[in-house]
């Protein structure tokens, strides 16, 4: 049996005729190959590089920028210093530096030079297996593309990519476009990517500002910044500039006079140190920290996190930084520290270092921070009966006299001069014409100042040094001590209690548990007063007074009056009344702003808003919505104004007695180191068992702030460490300085009160007397709520002198029934 083979399709003949033909087999094996040679160019090179579309996208990772409240810049966050900006932002002859030193052609090639990319596999082939690396090759656009790549591989496939990628970008964006990427993106040394950065760096002055031999020394750094060092390497790097002029004057850049007269200058470049001194380094402390914490909460740190990271997104942020009130507080907080060890003498040295050729490297590198702009971290390379000789991290060197060292040893005695020894590191100051020891304090301390009308936190210092990253401002949690007690009275004058109500300063007792047995209260001072105006309390801070108004009004009101004010949250004790419930310089701080804004709540805020890198704002700490804000004109009715963000945290009566209590504080009481400030303040010390940690919170009506001072291990600070003798020193340093022009601006008067005089110690109210400007004045204003202040008493001899008619009416509750109603 035969079997029947299909019947090829019409035409099959044709075709079987066309493949007998060598040519068109050749033909078909050649496409073949091309197709495999592309799959396997496209696997090895092609499939991981991004395309037109992505590099016209493309924005280089931006350090997150930080200006102060009256937008003066004031840091940056950056892993990578880059500034970036426009093309016509650049000056031309710093342009045509950077193309006569990289790329002579750049403007007529299509992304690679042939010849120079022959060259470079030339020395590739060349150089292999030597340990050499090949140099050259590469046109400006080829290098924006290896910025581009991930990774700086040696290798041919990365050159290849390079090659594919320079095409790619030549096709999609103009040769302005690629210059405006390189001369952004291109780093230079000294953490600069971007001539704008280098430009700082290397000169601190921007790109616009640079002269001919400065943008020429920029133009030598593309190939290896480390290699033309100014410092390290200062001949190599004039004799690359020398090269890049030459270029220049070649390519009709220059005149052979310009290049003569570069040629000669010097290089000019500042110093590292130099160039870190600018402004943001001023305010690179503990606000700064605080303010970076809440963004990488908010954003993350680099692009794996988002668009808007803090290391790579460019964002804009406006803080709430009132950098004179900054550095006003560094100061006051610093000196403040200092004075209160200074009478311990000479602490020792701050460590040990081995003395060999690098000593100046290893001083650079020893973890000590010295608080002080003009104290310096040294070490003692030689030592002999006249003289210390120091050594600084520069390098540099000086002399330590005996007369510099004369402090006794701390616990020890004698003369700080004896006790050095050569490989010491110790801090010194300038002193007359040389140098004197200096100690760093070990007791510690925080402070913040706030505006009690928004919440901006205007400043804040978490210690001497932000070297030491523990910020006690916002981490130290403490015990505010008397610093507490407003609370304690503003529940009193809740409960029906007013500021002339009399409070007995005497024993008082109360059973705690069987287990505790009882517990009897003390004055600071001892002793007893008797019967006293709770503003006499308040003033003279008395614990027995305190904690009898904590009883009559309740302790489950007084902790959460506490609370409501956020201070913190305690359990209905009566020991929390004298403050023994822990809490923070900026939740004491943030209360008083409440208390000064009129009871009404704040939230403390360090950022008012964040901008993307393209200036739209992406967060602001005030979100109220504003209906007609931004009408194009006015409709003749009431001005359009944001909702209000906060609420009643204590009715607004309450709120100012306080405050006006705590104003006799500053004038009579316990902070009359304030009191010559000139200006209305009020405030409150605190000093609590130990005393380990002593306080003072206040202020005025427009700025409160608020300072604790206590070791970070709590021990005793001594019997006379007083809230009223070191902390309020310190925030009066403070005020004399930040409040100097200031307007002087009496606090606000709740609607409602009833100013009325009274008389200060008996609290009567008095008729016929007025108040003197004299602090100590017997009549003063005191605040009433309503009907609450003091009826009037008629004394025996006032009542002998009335008709026998009116006699009987002594005061006016007995006029009210004699006359049957109000008239």
């Amino acid at each position: 049996m035969k079997l029947a083979l299909p019947r090829l399709p019409h035409g099959s003949g044709r075709l079987s005729h066309l493949f007998a033909r060598r040519w068109v087999r050749w033909g078909l094996a050649a496409l073949v190959l091309l197709a495999a040679a592309y799959g396997l160019l496209w696997a090895l090179f092609l499939r991981d590089l991004p395309s037109a579309q992505a590099l016209l996208a493309y924005e280089p990772p931006l350090p997150t920028n930080v200006r102060a409240i009256d937008g003066t810049p004031v840091y940056s966050f950056a892993r990578e210093r880059r500034v970036q900006l426009s093309y016509d932002e650049f000056p031309p002859q710093l342009v045509q530096a950077f193309i006569s030193a990289e790329d002579k052609t750049f403007f007529h090639h299509t992304g690679v030079n042939p010849l120079t990319f022959l060259n470079g596999v030339y020395e590739y082939v060349t150089k292999y297996g030597s340990g050499e690396r090949a140099h050259g090759g590469s046109t400006i656009t080829q290098q924006v593309a290896k910025n581009l790549i991930v990774g700086n591989e040696y290798s041919p496939t990365r050159k290849i990519k390079e090659a594919v990628l320079a095409f790619r970008i030549e096709g999609a964006m103009s040769k302005q476009q690629i210059l405006e990427l390189y001369l952004n993106q291109i780093f230079l040394g000294r953490n600069a990517y971007g001539v704008q950065a280098a430009a700082l760096a290397y000169f601190g002055k921007d790109v616009g500002q640079l002269t001919l031999p400065e943008a020429a020394y920029l133009a030598t750094l593309p190939r290896a910044p480390a290699n033309y060092d100014p410092d390290r390497h200062a001949e190599r790097a004039r004799d690359r500039r020398s090269y890049v002029l030459r270029q220049m004057r070649e390519n009709n850049y220059i005149t052979p006079a310009q290049e003569a007269a570069a040629d000669a200058s010097p290089l000019g470049t500042v110093a590292r140190s130099d160039a870190r001194r600018d402004a943001e380094r001023a305010f690179d402390g503990y606000y700064m920290e605080e303010v970076r914490r809440e963004l990488i909460a908010k954003y993350g740190t680099d692009d794996n996190d988002g668009a808007n990271s803090v290391y790579a997104g460019g964002l804009w942020v406006r803080s709430s930084l009132d950098t004179a009130a900054q550095k006003a507080v560094e100061q006051a907080l610093r000196d403040g520290l200092v004075r209160f060890e200074a009478a311990a003498g000479w602490r020792g040295r701050s460590g040990h270092i081995d003395i060999g050729d690098d000593w100046a490297a290893k001083l650079a590198s020893f973890d000590l921070g010295t608080g002080y702009a003009n104290w310096r971290k040294a070490l003692i390379l030689e030592k002999s009966p006249a003289s210390a000789q120091l050594g600084f991290a520069d390098g540099t060197t000086s002399q330590l006299f005996p007369w510099g060292a004369a402090a006794p040893k701390r616990g020890i005695g004698g003369r700080a001069f004896d006790f050095l020894h050569k490989g010491d590191v110790v801090i010194v100051a300038p002193a007359g014409s040389g140098w004197a020891l200096r100690s760093i304090p070990d007791v510690s301390g925080g402070m913040v100042v706030e505006n009690p009308h928004t919440g901006q936190v205007l400043a804040m210092q978490g210690g001497f040094d932000s070297h030491h990253p523990f910020n006690r401002a916002t981490q130290a949690f403490r015990q505010p001590g008397s610093s507490f007690k407003p609370f304690v009275y503003m529940a009193a004058l809740e409960s029906g209690m007013t500021p002339a109500s009399i409070i007995v300063d005497g024993p008082f007792c109360v059973f705690q548990t069987a287990q505790l047995g009882t517990k009897c209260f003390r004055n600071f001072s001892g002793g007893y007063a008797g019967p006293q105006t709770m503003r006499w309390g308040v003033e003279q801070s008395r614990n027995l007074m305190t904690v009898r108004a904590a009883s009559q009004a309740g302790m489950d009101k007084v902790v959460g009056v506490a609370k409501d004010f956020g201070v913190g949250t305690y359990p209905p004790y009566i020991a929390y009344s004298l403050g023994a419930g822990e809490t923070t310089v900026l939740r004491m701080v943030n209360a008083y702003s409440e208390l000064a804004n009129q009871g009404r709540s704040l939230t403390p805020s360090l950022i008012d808003y964040v901008q993307d890198r393209h200036g739209k704002v992406i967060w602001r700490a005030d979100e109220r919505p504003c209906e007609g804000c931004n009408a194009p004109d006015w409709n003749g009715g009431a001005m359009p104004r944001p909702r209000p963000r906060s609420h009643q945290v204590i009715d607004a009566m309450t709120a100012y007695q306080m405050v006006h209590i705590m104003e006799g504080v500053v004038q009579r009481g316990t902070a009359t180191a304030l009191r010559d400030l000139g200006r209305p303040m009020f405030g409150k010390t605190g000093t609590n068992t130990g005393p380990t940690n002593v306080w003072f919170v206040g202020g005025s009506a427009d700025l409160v702030g608020g300072v604790y001072i206590g070791y970070d291990k709590p021990r005793p600070m001594g019997g006379y460490a007083q809230g009223g003798t070191i902390a309020a020193p310190i925030f009066r340093q403070f005020a004399t300085v930040a409040m100097k022009d200031m307007p002087v601006v009496p606090f606000k008067v709740a609607p409602g009160i009833r100013m009325v005089t009274i008389d200060r110690r008996s609290g009567r109210k008095i008729f016929g007397a007025w108040p003197s400007p004299d602090p100590l004045s017997p009549v003063i204003w005191e605040a009433f709520k309503p009907e609450s202040e003091p009826r009037r008493v008629i004394g025996k001899a006032e009542l002998a002198q009335r008709p026998a008619e009116k006699r009987a009416i002594r005061s006016d509750s007995d006029f009210l029934q004699a006359t049957g109603g109000i008239y």
